[in-house]
């Protein structure tokens, strides 16, 4: 379990959100599902429109950048996700969306 932290896109507001995450390399990455809903979280919003934020895992806290993995990136990361939490392909078996996975990268 990691805890990112995000501003909101429209309010401005810094929050703070649990979530599952798979390492990378040096990069984590964070799985915009919401269960399998047809909207992504708010979470994935916010880090699209203020993308520089940090993450904490355990007691390292780390800066970092987030993006939207790329499909080449997404065709890589995809099978790992669903092996660290295999209702992820259920959730996405639910949807018409793309779930989108979070990168983030160091900085």
């Amino acid at each position: 379990m990691c805890l990112i932290d995000h501003v909101g896109a429209r309010s401005g507001t810094k929050r703070t959100s649990p979530l599952l995450y798979i390492e990378d390399g040096d990069d984590i990455v964070i799985v915009a599902s919401k269960g399998g809903y047809e909207k992504s979280p708010a979470w994935f919003y916010n880090l699209k429109a203020n993308p520089d934020t940090r993450v904490q895992i355990g007691n390292e806290i780390r800066p970092v950048r987030a993006h939207v993995a790329s499909e080449a990136e997404r065709q890589k990361l995809w099978p790992k996700a669903v092996e660290v939490y295999p209702s992820y392909q259920q959730y996405q078996d639910r949807t018409k969306r793309k779930i989108p996975l979070v990168v983030l990268e160091k900085r």
